[in-house]
């Protein structure tokens, strides 16, 4: 059985991250995902490293696999006209160029919506295609400042910390695809395509969620947590004898058994402790105590007492540990692709389990051109135009 996107065209014209990101997941659901760049490659991630294999960006393989490639000169008009061709098919076109370069080429919505009426069309951008700041470049890192979330990650101690991955990318991406296959499936009733503006400004304070609320509610502006929760206490990072674990205790039932636990079940009693409320309050109070206890044992001891309880609780994995972990395995979260220029090389896996329309990772992160004749020839180009597109170097 095919891809649950099986049959679905998507023109991507996309490059780095959030965008990628949006059309692998479209492509490992099954749609045919042809990734245009530039002669030769533009898509900055292929020379971001190192880690590189074979002179392969490990960047790059993280979000390009099951996808064709192919290479148009944008600059030209005759490579822009090739981007119309395939988009008269199309069901899906989707950008990351800056705000208004798409309309300088007549390459936008309305241009391209006149020849395709059903073609779903997302432009991805650091801050949308309208207000004050539409016309700037948006870049995770930047974005992350900007939206607030630096402002809550990190301590007091350590200042603004950014997030460890492209996370509004990553997000972006998600929200992307979402709206894409919503886009999609409301055109099976109207038989309309539309067009998607996303914002990584826009989902980066979607992200947010309750710390936002806390904030629009009470109008006081959070601070700098560490590992600590705003809402949630005990619901952090503790001491053990031998390291360091998460207890994240939801309500006062675990509570209480956190207590019995850890040898102190006069705690749950305790006027300070009784009520989330209250342990939010006294919440330093109440780590020291519970750190005094946890020192008698080890990290495991700690984790198999509590486990046994209920108690939600768990390790801080490595890299290395994260991909030794039974649990990542048998879930196929690594998956292994041979590219013909890095060679064998191991992926991430796709989080998406679908019963029927199982994900399947066919295609390797392709190489710039991979497939340009294998296009053109199914979008109707002659073999003799096909060369002389390549000798004048269009594609």
């Amino acid at each position: 059985m095919g891809g649950a996107l099986e049959g679905v065209k998507v023109l991507d014209l996309t490059r780095v991250l959030a965008g990628p990101y949006c059309t692998m997941i479209l492509a490992d659901l099954g749609a045919d995902v042809i990734k245009v760049e530039g002669p030769g490659g533009s898509d900055e991630t292929r020379s971001w490293g190192p880690p590189f294999q074979n002179g392969v960006s490990a960047y790059y393989l993280c979000a390009n696999r099951n996808k064709r490639s192919l290479t148009v000169n944008l600059k030209t008009e005759e490579g822009r006209e090739i981007i119309r061709t395939l988009a008269k098919e199309a069901d899906v076109l989707i950008h990351n160029f800056k705000s208004g370069s798409m309309e300088k080429w007549l390459l936008d919505y309305d241009s391209l919506q006149k020849m395709n009426p059903r073609l779903v069309y997302c432009s991805i951008t650091g801050f949308g295609e309208t207000g004050p700041f539409r016309h700037l470049a948006g870049y995770d890192y930047i974005i992350q400042g900007m939206s607030g979330l630096m402002s809550i990650t990190g301590s007091e101690e350590s200042g603004p910390i950014k997030i460890g991955v492209a996370m509004v990318d990553i997000l972006t991406g998600l929200y992307s695809a979402i709206s894409i296959e919503a886009a999609l499936y409301e055109r099976e009733k109207s038989g309309q395509g539309q067009k998607i503006d996303m914002s990584l400004m826009d989902t980066a304070v979607s992200s947010l969620a309750n710390v936002a609320s806390n904030y629009l509610i009470s109008g006081k502006v959070p601070q700098r947590l560490g590992n600590d929760h705003p809402n949630i206490v005990p619901y952090s990072i503790f001491k053990a004898l031998d390291g360091e674990m998460i207890i994240a205790v939801g309500n006062n039932r675990q509570f209480t058994t956190l207590c019995e636990v850890v040898g102190n079940k006069e705690l749950a009693d305790d006027e300070k402790f009784r009520t989330n409320e209250a342990r939010v309050k006294n919440r330093a109070e109440l780590t020291r105590i519970i750190e005094n206890l946890l020192i008698a044992k080890t990290v495991n001891e700690w984790l198999e007492l509590l486990s046994d309880k209920n108690i939600p609780c768990g390790p801080i994995h490595s890299m290395d540990q994260v991909f030794e972990h039974p649990q990542i395995l048998a879930r196929e979260m690594v998956v292994g692709v041979d590219h013909p220029e890095a060679g064998p090389v191991n992926l991430v896996g796709s989080p998406i389990k679908l019963s029927r329309t199982k994900v399947k990772i066919d295609r390797h992160p392709p190489i710039a051109g991979e497939h340009n004749s294998e296009i053109l020839q199914q979008a109707g180009f002659s073999e003799e135009e096909i060369s002389r597109l390549k000798e004048n170097k269009i594609i």
